[in-house]
């Protein structure tokens, strides 16, 4: 497997290669640097969709893409609404200031995320409320196998009901959790393909 480079080697060897940069390919580095700084600020909480909105007029198209793949990469299954609302003003701000913007299928699919995010969630706290009801109905699923001083294994009550929730909860997401995660990718994917 190859060497990971660090932040300060690849920030080297990009100094190295900046003499030897055309006059595009430094004002496309600079483009970057400002993007992430920008980015920065939001992710921070002290931008808003709107302040985002005023820093980034301007700036080319490319940029404007690079601003929007970023934000949809930082999206996720679990994001808390809050979080996903910040996000999504965000993605529709930037979406507003390209030449040709494409707001409604954008906004479409940001839909579906959120949509999914909530079923997502909702299964969730079903199967943990099935569970913790099931688990206090019967005490011996909170057992687990426990390996005696003598060397005897015995089942034991060893987890209180939220830790064998917990447990069980874990099971099952593991099991089922594949479903959400491949519509979710495959959301994403869509996408990354309607902003470039």
């Amino acid at each position: 497997m190859g060497k990971v480079k660090s932040a300060f080697e690849t920030a080297m060897e990009k100094a190295g290669k900046i003499g030897r940069l055309s006059s595009e390919e430094k004002e496309n580095l600079k483009n970057e640097e400002m993007v992430k700084s920008i980015l920065g600020e939001f992710y921070k909480g002290n931008l808003d969709s709107n302040g985002l909105w005023q820093k980034l007029k301007g700036i080319p198209s490319s940029s404007l893409k690079m601003v929007q793949i970023n934000l949809i990469d930082s999206l996720s299954l679990v994001n808390a609404q809050i979080e996903f609302k910040m996000k999504k003003e965000g993605i529709l701000a930037v979406e507003t200031l390209k030449e040709k913007p494409n707001t409604a299928v954008i906004d479409s699919i940001l839909d579906l995320i959120e949509v999914l995010q909530k079923e997502y969630q909702g299964m969730k706290e079903s199967v943990a409320e099935d569970l913790k009801r099931e688990i206090e109905k019967n005490p011996q699923l909170r057992m687990q196998p426990v390996r005696t001083p003598n060397g005897k294994t015995v089942m034991q009550a060893a987890l209180s009901v939220d830790e064998a929730v917990k447990v069980r909860l874990s099971e099952f997401l593991s099991v089922h959790e594949k479903r959400y995660s491949v519509e979710f990718n495959s959301l994403i994917e869509k996408f990354k393909i309607a902003v470039r």
